[in-house]
């Protein structure tokens, strides 16, 4: 089979560090996929970056970018934060069909002539028609990693997505609200989950012993955004170092805020509108002067790391905590810490229900609840037992549903149906 991904373009594609979710999903499954497959994969060329380039069986072909792509991103968002005070705003430029209209143009010609099975959409559905009238016999997936498909504007998403011939949802959450607004393609709807490299995220009595101290260690994964309520776990935090002063927190993830159009702006969920305060001013700052001057020398924010310092920091973890305040889509630092054998707290809602069982393999509470979220870590860090063997039964479950193999496997099966007219 030939396949072809199309990453989404406000991000470039790294085989070293990869930033977010969609980049780790379209790296570890290409590179997989490869062995048996012909692989392309199309993403926006970074400065310094070679527009062709092979890695791991996988062709990588980057787009540069237009100048007119460029300044219609830039300009999107202050044109839609003037209109935000328009009730159900549903129609964002970045939903636009002119949203890097020139880079899917590129890519949709390059497939004409690449011939492909299968092309994989993530994210922008604007891109599905544009495809579609260049390659009108290819079979065209489109992955859903968000809720947009179900907040955007009807008839706009209608339109578009009929001419997929595969809609995923990266959670059950997310299929079975696309399915319930667009009944008429339900057949089509899918759930494929985000996965984790449970060969190289282990627990840490797997390769050499955690660092013993009297110090308990808890740890954020994420991007430092309202959404993921950071603010929150730093509430909870300063409780949390009332019963254990040897305490330290590190947060780790890109400090840059997510657009206030790609999320709060399209939820009618009180929860994720609270965040709206946190987009007047500095996220980071707001959330270091919440410390006090002891408690700041024990608050790390470490911004991006590599891959190895990311590992080492979930086997150093004594918890692992991601409170997210919206109806997360999936989750996927909570099965990184899974696999590698860390204890986790969690909230109640979206995709996060599927990934942990509550009570078995993690604890949920709430979302916003910094008591409920206090409660919970505290439990974990009082009771050794406890939080071995929940620690053991994550990464059971990690390994038997998210690694990358079984995701794949997954993933071609859907590939074959759509192939070979199951639709």
């Amino acid at each position: 089979m030939k396949i072809a991904f199309i990453h989404q373009p406000i991000n470039t594609m790294s085989f070293t560090n990869q930033g977010g979710s969609i980049e780790i999903w379209i790296y570890e499954v290409a590179r997989r996929l490869a062995r048996n497959h012909d692989v392309i994969v199309y993403a926006k060329k970074g400065l310094n970056q070679k527009e062709f380039e092979s890695h791991q069986g996988v062709q990588y072909k980057r787009i540069p970018a237009a100048a007119i792509d460029e300044w219609f991103a830039y300009i999107s968002g202050g044109v839609d934060r003037r209109l935000l005070r328009i009730p159900k705003f549903k129609r964002p430029l970045f939903a636009s069909s002119l949203y890097y209209l020139v880079y899917a143009l590129r890519v949709a010609k390059d497939l004409r002539s690449e011939k492909c099975d299968v092309v994989h959409i993530h994210t922008f559905s604007q891109f599905v028609p544009i495809i579609r009238a260049f390659n009108p016999e290819i079979k065209i997936v489109l992955h859903s990693h968000e809720e947009w498909l179900t907040q955007l504007d009807l008839t706009m998403i209608k339109r578009r997505i009929r001419e997929a011939n595969l809609i995923i949802g990266c959670s059950q959450y997310i299929t079975e609200k696309i399915r319930r607004r667009f009944p008429e393609l339900a057949d089509r709807c899918q759930t494929l989950y985000n996965g984790v490299d449970i060969n190289t995220f282990v627990p840490e009595n797997t390769i050499g012993a955690r660092k013993k101290d009297d110090i308990k260690h808890l740890l954020f994964v994420g991007r430092v955004s309202p959404e993921k309520g950071v603010h929150i776990l730093i509430d909870a935090f300063t409780k949390v170092a009332k019963h254990y002063p040897k305490i330290e927190l590190n947060i780790v993830g890109p400090q840059g805020i997510l657009p206030i159009e790609f999320n709060v702006a399209l939820s009618e969920d009180p929860k994720v509108l609270d965040s709206l305060q946190f987009y007047t001013g500095n996220y980071v700052s707001y959330l270091k002067s919440k410390l006090s001057p002891s408690m700041a020398n024990s608050v790390s924010f470490a911004g991006l790391v590599s891959r190895q310092r990311l590992i080492n920091s979930y086997q150093n973890a004594s918890v692992s905590v991601f409170p997210s305040i919206w109806n997360e889509p999936f989750g996927m630092p909570i099965v990184e810490a899974m696999a590698a054998g860390v204890p986790v707290v969690a909230t109640l809602g979206g995709g996060i229900v599927e990934i942990v069982k509550n009570g078995e393999t993690g604890l949920l509470v709430e979302r916003g609840d910094a008591s409920a979220l206090t409660e919970a870590i505290l439990r974990f860090l009082s009771d050794e037992d406890l939080r071995n063997s929940m620690a053991k039964a994550s990464r059971k479950r990690a390994v038997e549903l998210f690694s990358w193999e079984c995701i794949v496997d997954n993933l071609l099966h859907l590939y074959r149906n759509i192939c070979e007219g199951n639709e």
